[in-house]
């Protein structure tokens, strides 16, 4: 069996996206602008919302929908404890608590029942993370969280996913989505919000530009661009460049395409790697869509030829790279020290974090190469080192 190098992600771009980039620079709209203005529609059209905000990245828009609902200081926000930190961030950031709920070890999503366990008469919102490409369970969460309640969806992996018949992104009172390169689309960096509340649209869309009361486009267009808008609002600037609406309205028309190359490699590892049964399989959802952002295996501790990190060792040593599939929030250092957390906490994060291991998928892998992610797993069954 002959090495190869295999990424465990890598962006499907090339010269679709090159060209897109080309009216942009020629025309000097490189800021937020017509491009974006258009993605943002298209976007909207295909996830079934009334409005999408495009964004710097997944994290300020999640930022923006908890600055747009009103949280602050005395406050808090239901999150999974396994998921990536900026879940949690961005409820510090607007001086709100977050509180963490443990997650369900096969979905990855955090677990209904303890979050009715964790809502008091401070919770403001409930942020559902779509981990994995894989919807929460919006139907169980629906029956613990009071209807007063936002449910806010963390679909950063779940561009294209849906959730019986539902298209992430409409599932709760807003959305935010990441266009960062290890997701299905990427326009390098990039997010977008999503929301069918025009009120909270507008104000994360005055957000997102410093608080101004119309764009700079609108500005530009209008009968008196030489005059500013009015700031009634503590904005930031988190808007998108029109180079990157460029590079997304191109990926966006790849996005069904891209899922579905996903689909099919994420069955053929779940028929090839059926027989080692110290492996858990990614859990697929019933009348919905997964969108496979990544692969996302658990390594059962008690059945495994080796830990977790000795499995991830051989891969790397044979070529093929590997990540763990995130990581506990409250077993990280910041929140350990100032929630007083310890790992015991939340069970089912910290067997997710210390046993979860995602293997490369993504649309730039031949058949050749998940044939051998295949065979190195295998080998690694049949030989393992001693650690």
């Amino acid at each position: 069996m002959q090495q190869r190098s295999i990424a465990i992600s890598l962006p499907a771009t090339g010269e679709d996206e090159w060209q897109a980039i080309r009216e942009p620079l020629t025309t000097g709209w490189l800021t937020q602008g017509p491009k974006v203005a258009a993605f943002e529609q298209a976007f909207a059209a295909r996830h079934g919302v009334a409005h999408a905000l495009a964004t710097t990245s997944c994290t300020t828009g999640l930022h923006l929908i908890l600055a747009g609902l009103n949280i602050g200081p005395g406050d808090e926000v239901v999150v999974p404890a396994f998921t990536w930190v900026a879940t949690a961030n961005v409820v510090v950031y607007c001086g709100a608590t977050p509180v963490f709920a443990d997650v369900d070890r096969v979905t990855y999503n955090i677990d209904p029942v303890d979050v009715a366990r964790r809502i008091t008469p401070r919770t403001k919102a409930v942020i559902a993370v779509h981990l994995f490409g894989l919807c929460a369970d919006m139907e169980a969460l629906r029956a613990v969280v009071p209807s007063h309640i936002p449910i806010i969806e963390d679909a950063a992996c779940a561009a294209g996913a849906n959730y019986k018949g539902t298209s992430a992104g409409d599932l709760g009172v807003a959305a935010a989505f990441s266009f960062h390169p290890r997701k299905s689309i990427t326009t390098g960096e990039g997010g977008m919000v999503t929301t069918n509340d025009p009120g909270l649209a507008e104000v994360a869309n005055m957000l997102r530009n410093h608080g101004a009361s119309i764009s700079e486009e609108q500005r530009h267009n209008g009968p008196r661009p030489y005059l500013l808008p009015e700031f009634n609002l503590l904005g930031f600037n988190y808007r998108m460049t029109d180079l990157q609406g460029a590079v997304g309205l191109v990926q966006l028309e790849k996005l069904d395409r891209f899922i579905a190359e996903r689909a099919q490699w994420a069955s053929y590892y779940a028929r090839e790697l059926a027989a080692l049964d110290w492996i858990r399989l990614p859990s697929e959802p019933a009348g919905g869509r997964h969108a496979w952002q990544a692969y996302v295996l658990y390594v059962d501790p008690h059945k495994a030829p080796l830990s977790r990190n000795s499995i991830m060792q051989g891969l790397l040593a044979a070529g093929v790279s590997t990540r763990p599939g995130t990581h506990a929030v409250h077993m990280l250092g910041y929140y350990a020290r100032r929630f007083g957390l310890k790992p015991d906490d939340y069970p089912g994060a910290r067997d997710c974090n210390n046993h979860t291991m995602a293997i490369p998928l993504h649309n730039r892998m031949t058949a050749e190469d998940y044939a051998y992610v295949v065979e190195v797993l295998r080998e690694i069954a049949r030989k393992p080192c001693v650690e």
